[in-house]
């Protein structure tokens, strides 16, 4: 091929190059920033979240400005400090749903655990981590026939107030609803995790595994109306014929669905300035992918009605335990950080006493609906557990967590009136790691409902 010729082919190949680019740039601007450009306001699936939650007498206005004016940045401060940053967790627990697939080897699925001269020290004492239950002496160090003695004195005497806290432990055990199950702390493969260096964000996971995490959370744990078959799809319409309960249901698992949607389009992996850099921030077209009506088929304005109606939930669950978690000190072995962790608890409290729109839980399983609360209980039940089959740890360390801090809620608010009757605060109990999932699922949904806030500025 002479020069000529070879010239014309390279220009006809530049040309058909040029409008392949330009024919997928138009493509792309057709596809997802195009719906920007439809709405005035620009805010695309933004611009229809506004007014009445539903299933409560809240809106998406008055938590908007309660949580980005006031509950966000209490949060972030909370959230910092030893006492919520330290997650206990047993991220080897066998799926009990189906085959291991294999765990994501990609380094952004890595969990980094602690050690235990990284623990604080209150978390130290009195578990697996600490010197003394790892010391040589003691039993270790006793024969066969000595340790035999020491095993077999056995005290039988039961003091007054042992038979008084047995009561106790009666009493709430038959009242507890667990919606959740917790590791023991002590417990040989549990391990702890410190969240600020485990955040949640994109990771790559995703295709066929993470597909049938929530394929099975939605399709076989989730409630569908009647008229439903096992794989149609729940819409914001067919849930509107289902029972409170059931609608409830839906809306706390499609508002945490939704939440996680948020954070991993606010920390996606962007292009860095260097070669090799990984940067971490909000990336639009993933969220308009995720979220437009267009390509959502309507459906991502009710899914984001849901975010809030999860954090209206917990919110309440929160506000219902204030009782018991005004006693509690969040003793970490720091004097001074342990109190400024106790202020802004109480900040936090005080918020969620004097705000006038919650969730009212009594609206319930009243009448026959009664029956679907134990039923309601086991279909969560199991969700929680399907966070053993997620194949990236670090997506199954901020599933779990969050799940468990959604359980921790629905136990709270689904224990009865005790908590508000001043002689009963006793017999109700929550473990450390449940606080700790508590008040972290509330940050994540206050971060998500923030970071709404970011998308709407970013799309103008």
């Amino acid at each position: 091929m002479d020069g000529y010729a070879r010239e014309n082919m390279n220009i006809r190949t530049a040309v058909l190059l040029k409008s392949i680019v330009l024919v997928f740039i138009i493509t792309i601007t057709a596809t997802v920033p195009s719906f920007v450009a439809e709405n005035n306001d620009g805010n695309t699936c933004l611009c229809q979240l506004y007014g009445e939650l539903g299933d409560c007498s809240c809106d998406v206005e008055s938590i908007d400005s309660l949580n980005n004016e006031r509950i966000f940045p209490q949060l972030q401060s909370l959230l910092q400090r030893a006492y919520f940053r330290y997650f206990s967790v047993n991220l080897n627990r066998k799926c009990l749903f189906w085959p291991n697939d294999g765990r994501c080897a990609s380094e952004g699925c890595a969990v980094e655990t602690c050690t235990y001269e990284e623990l604080p020290v209150g978390l130290q004492e009195g578990n697996k981590y600490s010197k003394e239950a790892n010391q040589k002496d003691g039993c270790a160090n006793q024969n066969d026939e000595e340790r035999e003695e020491l095993l077999s004195a056995i005290d039988i005497t039961i003091s007054d107030q042992q038979k008084e806290e047995f009561k106790q432990w009666e009493k709430f055990d038959n009242a507890e609803d667990q919606f959740c199950e917790f590791e023991d702390v002590n417990d040989i493969d549990t391990e702890y995790v410190d969240l600020l260096p485990n955040p949640e964000r994109y990771t790559g996971y995703k295709g066929f595994s993470s597909q049938r995490v929530w394929s099975s959370i939605y399709n076989e744990n989730c409630f569908k109306p009647e008229s439903t078959s096992y794989r149609d799809l729940l819409t914001s319409a067919s849930v509107q014929e289902m029972c409170l309960e059931k609608r409830v249901f839906y809306r706390l698992i499609s508002g945490l669905h939704t939440s996680i949607n948020i954070h991993l389009c606010a920390q996606h992996l962007m292009p860095g300035k260097t070669y090799g850099e990984l940067v971490w921030g909000p990336n639009v077209n993933e969220f308009l992918k995720r979220f437009d009506p267009v390509l959502t088929g309507g459906e991502s304005p009710s899914r984001l009605k849901n975010l809030y109606f999860a954090y209206l939930l917990v919110f309440r669950a929160i506000a219902k335990a204030t009782p018991f978690l005004q006693q509690q000190t969040y003793y970490t072995g720091s004097e001074e950080e342990d109190a400024e962790t106790v202020a802004v608890v109480m900040a936090i409290l005080d918020q969620a006493k004097s705000f006038k729109h919650h969730f009212d839980e009594h609206t319930m399983f009243l009448g026959d609906a009664a029956e679907l609360k134990e039923e309601f209980r086991i279909h969560f039940l199991n969700i929680s557990k399907i966070m053993d089959c997620v194949g990236c740890d670090k997506c199954r360390l901020w599933g779990t967590l969050q799940v468990r801090g959604l359980g921790t809620a629905l136990k709270i608010l689904f224990s009865g009136d005790q908590l508000e009757i001043q002689q009963d605060q006793d017999a109700f109990y929550l473990k450390r790691t449940e606080v700790v999932a508590l008040f972290n699922v509330f940050g994540r949904l206050s971060s998500s409902i923030h970071n709404l806030n970011v998308f709407r500025d970013l799309i103008r």
